[in-house]
């Protein structure tokens, strides 16, 4: 397929490496890649997260980024124009972008919230709110923490569970407001607004994770969570989960499937090198998950050991209370060895304290696991309230965020405006402004569902279930595709035409044998992990016990999730038996004609 003189471009290849970097580094390589390492065995994770990046990462993504520059199309036309049959593969990746354009602006209306409530002289999550009588603190926000208080109470107004529906949270309504009215400024004029927007979204996120960095190893036990990164715990290399866990972030992270990143080649002139790009971005998004892990286990390590000096200090004083001991007695640097001599000496008052000595550990408190907004939202927070002038950090953390997840959108949103601005029947009806607008009007009012009392729980619903699958996928057809229906020699040929040389053997071995082999055996591995775990589980936020609980889905909730796994997927048989009817009627059609005029 030839050059498309009309079509947009960006101005120069450096737009569109940023465009690449701001869209696959996103919020997953600060809250999702660190969680990993703290799972699988720390400094140890990064030798299968590296070699499947190899294998599987940086191929695909050669793949994508060369189909997009040599049919100059979204991921819908690009498909079709390989194969009539395929055009539902892209119509696969733009349900899915559609789905994660829905759920994924509201993370950005979080970070908005947490920011506006950034500017005030005590942070309100850092002390729990008195209650109605002024006689204490709120119960919920005393059985919880502040931090935890804060995110689901004031933030989300959660719900007991999704069967507990409530009205729009006005303020979360406002803010979601906010973020797709920026989104359609970014995106308003197409590539040529974006491809500006691209050179601040890339680029500032790198400078605050830097200050962050310095600020991170300069506070107290900082050491402790990067020692406990860098500590291989090599026997979990022999845990088959860790290898399906490093495969699934790279295949994530990287945005590969939703059509995001043949939509930004497609705008690319006709002989970029594409591949040096691919390779490039590919690299700075896996440097950039291990960078942003320094920086949160350097800030774990903060709240670990401030964490755990607290409870040193209320063991120290229970001590020093029950036993009538001089203030200057037991120390934090010796209180373990007191508790074993006054056990020894005083057997019997030593035992009545009973569950009011709390167990101190500091090992426990890195091994807490959290991922998620869990992280970003509660454990973070958690962190920066404790901090020195904790309002800045508070102000840079979350304006990083934010920068993290527009970035990100702007990707998610080209992937579903790009294939439908090269329909006809739309391009010829409509400018791209108006497009762009129908398209974020459409996302934020479907959106606003996330914002009622009982949001989050659909928003964790979309999360776990509603790209997982479908990309898996719709990335193993793309890559059977290439290799098998449209042939691998003519996609060698198609890459000399656009670079100067052909394939070399890393490429067409990843792509032809080592690729398909590994997408099968993860697919295999979620359908089976997905039938063996049964009943699909959710956590509910229980206030009367401060914490949340997991609980089942309702069976309406089940035919949803049912439905998510099931519609983006089905568009690949569906089109394709679609377009066989059609070219089956066209046929007949001219039979018939043919036929009369032999008759006439």
């Amino acid at each position: 397929m030839g050059k498309d003189a009309a079509r947009a471009e960006w101005d120069n290849p450096m737009q569109f490496v940023l465009a690449c970097v701001s869209y696959a580094v996103g919020l997953g390589n600060v809250w999702r890649f660190p969680y990993l390492c703290q799972m699988h065995g720390g400094g140890g994770f990064l030798i299968p997260y590296l070699l499947m990046l190899v294998l599987l990462g940086v191929p695909l993504f050669y793949m994508e980024l060369a189909i997009g520059q040599k049919m100059r199309l979204g991921s819908i036309g690009a498909w079709r124009a390989i194969n009539p049959y395929l055009g539902g593969v892209g119509l696969a990746s733009v349900v899915t972008s559609m789905y994660l354009c829905l759920y994924y602006n509201v993370i950005n209306a979080w970070s908005f919230w947490y920011l506006f409530h950034s500017f005030q002289s005590i942070l309100p999550w850092a002390e729990c709110p008195v209650n109605s009588n002024l006689t204490g603190h709120v119960e919920e926000c005393e059985r919880a923490t502040p931090t935890q208080y804060f995110f689901y109470r004031e933030t989300l107004d959660i719900s007991g569970s999704i069967e507990e529906n409530g009205g729009i949270h006005m303020g979360q309504a406002l803010c979601l407001l906010l973020a797709w009215m920026i989104v359609y400024l970014f995106i308003v004029k197409g590539v040529k607004s974006t491809g500006k927007v691209v050179y601040f979204t890339a680029t500032f996120p790198y400078l605050v994770l830097i200050i962050y960095l310095i600020r991170g190893v300069t506070l107290h036990g900082s050491i402790n969570g990067v020692k406990y990164m860098f500590t291989p715990k090599m026997e979990q290399l022999a845990n088959p989960t860790t290898w399906i866990n490093a495969a699934t972030q790279i295949f994530f992270s990287l945005g590969l499937g939703f059509g995001s990143l043949i939509a930004f080649a497609s705008y690319n002139q006709y002989n970029n090198n594409f591949e040096k790009q691919a390779i490039v971005v590919s690299m700075v998004n896996s440097s950039t998950s291990i960078f942003a892990s320094i920086v949160t286990f350097s800030i774990y390590g903060f709240k670990a050991t401030f964490n755990y000096e607290s409870c040193l200090e209320r063991v120290r004083l229970l001590l020093l209370n029950t036993f009538d001991l001089a203030e200057d007695t037991i120390s934090l640097e010796n209180v373990i060895h007191w508790i074993a001599e006054l056990n020894r000496t005083h057997p019997e008052q030593f035992t009545s304290l009973g569950g009011r000595l709390e167990t101190c550990d500091l090992e426990a408190e890195l091994d807490t696991a959290v991922e998620g907004t869990g992280l970003a939202f509660i454990v973070y927070s958690e962190a920066i309230k404790n901090m020195p002038v904790s309002q800045l950090w508070s102000v840079l953390y979350f304006i990083m965020l934010l920068l993290l997840g527009m970035g990100s959108m702007l990707g998610n949103v080209i992937a579903v405006i790009t294939p439908l601005s090269d329909l006809k029947f739309i391009s010829r009806y409509m400018s791209t402004k108006t497009l762009n607008g129908l398209v974020c009007l459409f996302c934020l009012l479907l959106g606003l569902g996330f914002t009622t009392r009982s949001g989050n729980y659909w928003f964790t619903m979309f999360n776990d279930y509603g790209a997982t699958f479908s990309l898996l996928f719709i990335v193993l057809i793309e890559v059977i595709t290439v290799c098998y229906i449209y042939g691998i020699k003519r996609f060698e040929k198609d890459v000399e035409d656009m670079l100067g040389h052909r394939l070399n053997c890393y490429w067409k071995i990843m792509l032809a044998g080592v690729s398909p082999i590994l997408l099968i055996a993860l697919f295999i591995f979620y359908i089976v992990n997905y039938i063996q775990g049964g009943t699909p589980t959710y956590q509910a936020w229980n206030k009367e016990l401060g914490k949340s609980v997991v609980t089942e889905y309702p069976p309406y909730a089940q035919a949803f999730i049912g439905l998510l796994l099931a519609s983006s997927v089905c568009c690949i048989p569906l089109t394709a038996l679609y377009t066989y009817c059609k070219k089956r009627n066209l046929a007949s059609g001219k039979r018939e004609r043919t036929v009369s005029t032999v008759s006439a």
